[in-house]
């Protein structure tokens, strides 16, 4: 017992850490709307290293010459082109989704192994009779249907962060909302070509490479529609 008595005290000490932790953020906005993020948080778009297949855009410009490749037009065009510049990006998804797939798997096995052995010794007779049977059967069903259906129709500006080797532009933008209490983030993500920019300075979500949408919330609504601290616990350490 006494062995037993310090790993439990470890463990509640985890336990109340772990609590303590996960409501260090809800404490400091305890009486008060939650706190929108500093301006500038969502330029830093986190990604991979670039692949060695890139190449590098070559200068073509000579001398005097009024013609630069990073520029789409020889005179002034008001797209985004460099670090720094801001476009629009319309986000229009109306995706649906339905599947809907069954399966029906079985197997039997039968096998039987049988047979007789008799003798006789100086008028003493013995017989004996063995049979031995294997049997074994398998069945699988399964079946699963998913039926998905996205709506999501809004406009975000995103700020140029890096102009990649080959001319194409990393993006990265954010916004938030705050209505009374509840804070709704939005930031969106990726790698556009300068020429897929329209001449409004807008380009299309469906002409973003590696796009990274997220669109959601926090405060007091979300609190309470998601699970609380302790049942988030139990299920992630919960065998079963």
């Amino acid at each position: 017992m006494t062995r037993r008595a310090p790993a439990s005290r470890l463990l509640a000490l985890a336990v109340a850490g772990l609590s303590l932790a996960g409501c260090q953020s809800k404490l400091d906005e305890f009486g008060r709307p939650p706190v929108l993020t500093p301006i500038g948080t969502g330029l830093a778009a986190p990604r991979e290293a670039l692949p060695s297949s890139f190449g590098t855009l070559q200068s073509r410009h000579g001398y005097h010459s009024t013609w630069s490749p990073a520029s789409a037009d020889l005179f002034q065009d008001p797209r985004a082109r460099n670090i720094g510049d801001v476009l629009t990006v319309s986000i229009l998804i109306n995706d649906k989704a339905q599947f809907d797939n069954a399966s029906d798997r079985s197997r039997s096995q039968k096998s039987s192994l049988g047979f007789d052995f008799g003798y006789g010794v100086s008028g003493l007779k013995d017989s004996a009779t063995a049979d031995t049977g294997i049997r074994s059967g398998t069945e699988t069903k399964g079946q699963g249907t998913i039926d998905r259906k996205e709506n999501l129709s809004l406009s975000v500006a995103a700020v140029i962060t890096e102009v990649l080797p080959n001319g194409n532009l990393l993006i990265s933008g954010s916004q938030e909302i705050r209505v009374n209490n509840e804070v709704r983030v939005l930031n969106v993500a990726g790698i556009v070509r300068p020429r897929d920019i329209s001449r409004k300075n807008t380009i299309d979500y469906d002409k973003i490479a590696e796009a990274r949408v997220s669109y959601g919330g926090r405060g007091r609504l979300t609190d309470v529609q998601g699970p609380t601290l302790g049942q988030q616990i139990f299920e992630t350490v919960a065998p079963f």
